[in-house]
């Protein structure tokens, strides 16, 4: 029998040699709960992560029912990643029902929601004058015990029911604000370090990168958002804009409460388009998440114009707005294109401006 040849003795040794170097590029397995935190994460996770969404582009965490093949997804992640603040209602019963126990980053953490009004509070719900600034300490906390997997065992994961997306009086969609958004930011670095240290430098400044990106974007939104007179109110699909509305110092109205499983009765119709008759309401606006028949019959019944889609709990599946940042950069930007008065006094907007400049002091430590 011959010997092997040199050239086969040099194949069999660059194979041994790479087996270590693929096992190095392992990417981390990141499963988050919807498509926003998911782009969150493939900026800062970068080549170093493989993300997958459980509710895609275009789809409504809301209303989203887990498949048994979402608890083995879980299982096999080295990291989950959800909103919190009761946004995803089925996201605990999941992870108890998956046997998971990598880190868990619930993006919230660490942010102040204000609290909304009641959403059928004369008939619609108002998401910047009903704000109530008291008790923040409170928030977040909740969820991040249920993080620990400190779950009820009576909990049915094939239960689904519309009750599971009650968000209380909590808006959860804090994404809206870009301010708010650092936290999610930092939160996520903090976890992809845990589950991944080896890489910890490279998560720091790819969060970095991203930090800055999103100030820039939070200064382009505030110039474009303070050529419209503060007295305008915009109407949208559901209450998914409370955030944006204390950032940028707009007044929304919506059809829905928190949830798009709520609809709105005919007398909440009835006195919205009353609302809408009385206050300066100049454009409607489609949402991403909910149908577009509500408001086309309210433009119809008020004779206003439906001035574009805002994109609120998910990204779009192609398109400007299937980023986060291209997603609020569209909203902003389509706002601005209906309703701005360039020249207008922005002084009259009245939000807080302070707290979007404090990202310096988001878990630098990690």
């Amino acid at each position: 029998m011959r010997s092997p040849t040199p050239a086969i003795h040099a194949l069999g040794l660059a194979a041994l040699l790479a087996l270590p170097t693929a096992h190095a590029e392992e990417r981390v397995q990141v499963l988050t709960s919807f498509s926003i935190l998911a782009d969150m994460v493939e900026n800062v996770g970068g080549e170093h992560v493989e993300v997958s969404a459980l509710v895609g582009p275009d789809g409504d965490a809301h209303m989203y029912s887990p498949r048994p093949t979402d608890a083995r997804a879980l299982a096999e992640a080295d990291l989950v990643v959800f909103n919190g603040m009761q946004f995803e209602g089925w996201m605990e019963r999941l992870v108890a029902a998956s046997d998971y126990a990598g880190p868990l980053v619930v993006t919230t953490e660490g942010v102040e929601a204000p609290a909304n009004a009641d959403p059928r509070d004369h008939g619609h719900h108002d998401e910047h004058d009903a704000h109530d600034h008291s008790g923040h300490d409170e928030h977040g906390h909740d969820e991040h015990d249920h993080a620990k997997h400190d779950h009820d065992d009576d909990h049915d994961h094939d239960e689904h029911d519309h009750g599971a997306h009650d968000h209380g009086d909590q808006d959860p969609h804090a994404w809206q604000d870009l301010a708010a958004g650092k936290h999610y930011v930092a939160n996520i670095r903090k976890g992809l370090i845990e589950a991944d240290p080896d890489n910890a430098d490279a998560y720091r400044a790819n969060a970095q990168r991203y930090l800055n990106e999103i100030e820039a974007l939070d200064d382009e939104i505030r110039t474009l958002i303070g050529e419209i007179p503060a007295a305008t109110s915009v109407i949208t699909g559901h209450a998914s804009f409370g955030h944006f509305a204390h950032a940028y110092g707009l007044r929304f109205l919506s059809l829905q409460g928190l949830s798009t499983s709520a609809e709105p009765s005919a007398a909440d119709m009835a006195d919205l388009i009353e609302v809408i008759r009385s206050q300066d309401v100049r454009a409607l606006f489609h949402e991403n998440m909910t149908g577009p028949a509500l408001i086309e019959q309210l433009a119809e019944e008020t004779g206003l114009p439906v001035a574009g889609t805002l994109y609120a709990d998910a990204l779009a599946s192609e398109g400007e707005a299937d980023t986060w940042l291209g997603m609020m950069r569209h909203n902003a930007h389509t706002l601005h294109d209906a309703l701005a008065e360039p020249d207008h006094d922005h002084d009259d907007h009245d939000h807080d401006h302070d707290h979007d400049h404090d990202h310096d002091d988001h878990g630098h430590d990690q």
